[in-house]
């Protein structure tokens, strides 16, 4: 049987679809760490484990921020073609995909099935997931509890585009004595702030697509919805679009196939 397995080696956290002629067989996550060659061998690992070794029998395409390490893919695909075809697939019609990572924000534009433009944010993190992760740490939770803390509070004002700025206001709201609640929501706030000023930019076309890891956060989902004045649309495999829109370059088709 053959397989074709999208690889989206992130900057936190590595996608791994794999799919067969008809369906997808198989999904999973590997954290980045520091190597993005080793996590490209540890993937190759795993599959290997559950009876798919990267052989003749597979088709691997990499995306990602390290798809230069997946040494041994057929191909290497930007992560705006990837995310492209992976929203399509997932919400199936044309759609504006924004996708928050660990390092960047992407708002891209899906027309036909295939990404036509797009806009990423600056090399500031400061609207993405590492920022999150940098102020729920800062807080002492992790970004569930964050999320839980953020939808009982009402936000503080964080209005610093750089994160070591950024977290600075959190020190002095947290030396000040605001309510821990009221900080998390203030932190959240800044990240859709952000994102929704990078949608105004770009301008959205058709409905919403929210992807990367942060699509399961249903505060967050909820905060940028009314921030974009329009519904934001998710999906259980949000997380994993670019690494669908690989695996489905790897088949050689379009569509809601998977």
């Amino acid at each position: 049987m053959s397989y074709f397995t999208g690889i989206d080696i992130g900057s936190t956290a590595s996608k791994v679809v794999v799919l067969d002629e008809a369906r997808m067989v198989d999904a999973f996550v590997l954290p980045t760490g520091w190597s993005s060659k080793e996590t490209a061998a540890d993937v190759a690992q795993r599959l290997a484990s559950q009876g798919r070794p990267v052989d003749e029998d597979m088709r691997v395409v990499a995306t990602g921020y390290g798809r230069v390490s997946v040494d041994y893919a057929a191909k290497t695909v930007t992560e705006i073609t990837c995310h492209g075809k992976g929203g399509f697939a997932l919400l199936g019609r044309d759609c504006t995909v924004v996708d928050i990572g660990g390092q960047d924000t992407k708002v891209i534009t899906v027309e036909g099935g295939m990404a036509s433009s797009f806009l990423m944010n600056d090399k500031c993190s400061a609207g993405t997931g590492k920022f999150l992760e940098i102020m729920a740490n800062r807080l002492g939770v992790d970004l569930p509890e964050l999320f839980a803390l953020a939808g009982q509070g009402e936000p503080l004002a964080i209005s610093s585009m750089c994160t070591v700025f950024a977290e600075s206001e959190v020190i002095s709201h947290i030396g000040a004595g605001e309510r821990r609640e009221d900080i998390a929501a203030g932190v959240v706030d800044s990240v859709v702030s952000k994102v929704a000023g990078l949608c105004a930019r770009h301008t959205i076309q058709g409905d919403v697509l929210l992807t990367g890891g942060l699509c399961d956060s249903a505060y967050l989902v909820q905060r940028l919805s009314q921030r974009l004045g329009t519904t934001v649309y998710t999906d259980p495999m949000g997380r994993y679009a670019g690494a669908l829109g690989a695996a489905l370059i790897a088949r050689g088709k379009r569509g809601r196939e998977a």
